[in-house]
């Protein structure tokens, strides 16, 4: 018997079978092609898996494909509008906010997140939003000023 899940990922809609498919995470990359959220800890800790579910960070990690049934998942390829990067993006990027970048997606969709919820925050909201993200790279502080950026940017452009 199949167990078919049906969601949009990136604003298009699919159908997915998640026989067999334990987490989202593993749906995502091995039948859907989102290759953007990484499997790190496997237990929801490190942030490297995280996607947005309706708008809310996610683990997809420890998520089971039917809690995704009808809802909007997004990840890090949803993010660009075809081969321009969003805003958030481009200030990872022009301040080297990654280095091995192995946990930038998780720390995208989060700060994402919290800029759609609040497009001015202070550094202190920035750090408690990524609290929960690992960075072993050390690229924490450059993380927090792309996203300190990418909420100015929204205010001119």
């Amino acid at each position: 018997m199949t167990a078919e899940v049906r969601f949009l990922l990136n604003g298009r809609p699919v159908v997915a079978d998640a026989t067999g498919e334990p987490t989202l995470l593993q749906m995502l990359r091995e039948q859907l092609g989102a290759t953007g959220p990484k499997y790190g800890c496997g237990e929801g800790l490190c942030g490297a898996c995280t996607v947005l579910v309706d708008g809310r960070p996610v683990r997809s990690c420890v998520t089971p494909p039917a809690q995704v049934a009808g809802h909007r998942v997004t990840t890090v390829e949803g993010l660009a509008d075809g081969d321009r990067l969003d805003a958030l993006q481009r200030a990872f990027a022009a301040r080297g906010a990654f280095q091995c970048g192995f946990c930038t997606p998780g720390m995208l969709m989060a700060a994402h997140a919290l800029l759609a919820a609040n497009p001015r925050p202070t550094r202190e909201a920035i750090v408690a939003a990524l609290d929960h993200h690992l960075c072993r790279c050390g690229a924490h502080q450059r993380i927090v000023a792309a996203v300190e950026a990418a909420g100015r940017d929204k205010d001119n452009g």
